[in-house]
């Protein structure tokens, strides 16, 4: 059964913003556990085939996410993830960046701010998510990356694990 759920990946190149908006059919403290807990993200966050492991994860303001997408012949591609501010259930900022495996900052790949709001739509869960680029350059860099189709392949993935968690 397909459910037209919402999804809107808008780019503003005179904000060099990204906003995704998306709906997903849980409620919002099951989708917020989601995106807040690493048992759970490394079970959704990256898109199909690849997988995701944390290395460490402290969720609070002034703590950080480290981790890895993995493609199936074991390449690894290291992120790491700043909590700037966290309203539980509402809200988190975080700074983004590409790093390495000792967590060290790639400084040559763009590095973003996000916000990511969770409120309800109806018995669902609507999640946006603005991503503030520092340039115009930095925003095209992941543009080309295939920002738009990672992030829907990703976000089906959580639609799959949240049928499963809401069983």
């Amino acid at each position: 059964m397909k459910h037209n759920l919402q999804f809107d990946f808008l780019v503003d190149k005179k904000k060099n913003t990204l906003t995704i908006r998306r709906e997903f059919l849980a409620d919002r403290q099951l989708v917020w556990n989601c995106y807040t807990k690493s048992e759970l993200l490394d079970q959704w966050f990256a898109p199909k085939p690849l997988t995701t492991k944390t290395k460490s994860m402290d969720f609070r303001e002034g703590g950080h996410w480290h981790y890895a997408m993995v493609e199936p012949n074991g390449t690894e591609y290291w992120g790491w993830t700043e909590y700037l501010k966290i309203k539980p259930i509402d809200y988190y900022t975080s700074l983004d960046a590409f790093s390495n495996a000792d967590g060290e900052i790639n400084k040559d790949l763009p590095r973003a701010e996000w916000l990511v709001t969770f409120s309800e739509k109806g018995d669902n869960a609507l999640v946006e998510t603005i991503v503030t680029y520092n340039s115009l350059s930095d925003l095209e860099v992941v543009i080309q990356m295939n920002m738009e189709q990672g992030m829907m392949a990703t976000l089906e993935k959580l639609d799959e694990l949240l049928l499963t968690l809401n069983k």
